[in-house]
């Protein structure tokens, strides 16, 4: 912890990554584990492929209801994220690259010109054929009131929320300023990931590569454990804003 602070005390631009953990305490479940948002609803796994989701009714009919989650519907950012934001206020975080899909960090008031959603977002939708999109409240509306598939109203295609299937490219330009949040950084900062998923990982190989020191708040062993000038092995709401702060 010591460590920690001090060198994201000291710095005057931090590059941050954060991961499933960090909105853990938000009540978003994970996919996998005993009470996973897969577990419980397999049709929807199965439309995380986006070959899966165009072809097969049932698994897009599955994947909508899961978005109706109350636990993914009713979450509310942390600590952790409330603490970024004021580390933006300070005028210190160079950037924030997430690989969550939550909108969490919108929602606690992240600028969207410091933020990246590597892996798109549940916040909005888009029509598959046309192209036609939006915010997603509306099409939730429409299955709540017992649209299973819902389609686009303008050419009658398919509709899918902003998310990063598995099969789709990353949004276009996402890891370029990725990269570059890294090579602007003092510091590289690592929150509630174990830095496995790929190409994002990366981030922190640059860092360590460019001799960034690399800082990691995470529940469990990481990727750069090896190497990171500081661990933090704690609960990421009650670390992150002690980490965060001036003093």
């Amino acid at each position: 912890m010591r460590t920690a602070h001090s060198l994201l005390s000291n710095a005057s631009s931090v590059a941050v990554l954060t991961g499933a953990g960090i909105s853990t305490d938000a009540g978003i479940p994970d996919f996998r584990g005993p009470d996973g948002l897969w577990t419980k609803n397999p049709g929807a796994e199965r439309a995380s492929n986006i070959e899966t989701y165009l072809t097969d009714e049932a698994a897009r009919r599955a994947s909508w209801r899961m978005r109706l989650d109350n636990r993914l519907v009713n979450a509310r950012p942390t600590p952790a994220h409330r603490a970024l934001v004021d580390l933006e206020g300070e005028g210190r975080l160079g950037g924030l690259v997430t690989q969550n899909i939550d909108g969490l960090h919108q929602m606690a008031g992240t600028s969207a010109e410091l933020l990246t959603e590597v892996h798109g977002s549940v916040s909005g939708f888009v029509c598959v054929s046309c192209g036609v999109g939006g915010p997603i409240g509306d099409v939730l509306e429409r299955v709540r009131d017992g649209d299973e598939d819902p389609r686009c109203t303008s050419c009658g295609g398919i509709l899918k929320t902003t998310v990063v299937m598995f099969g789709e490219m990353l949004p276009e330009g996402a890891m370029e300023r990725a990269r570059a949040v890294v090579d602007s950084a003092d510091v590289f900062l690592a929150i509630g990931t174990t830095l496995e998923v790929s190409p994002v990982n990366s981030m922190a190989l640059w860092a360590r590569n460019r001799s960034v020191p690399v800082v990691v708040v995470n529940r469990g062993e990481t990727m750069a454990d090896g190497f990171a000038a500081a661990k933090v092995d704690a609960s990421i709401s009650e670390v992150v804003p002690s980490l965060l702060s001036a003093t």
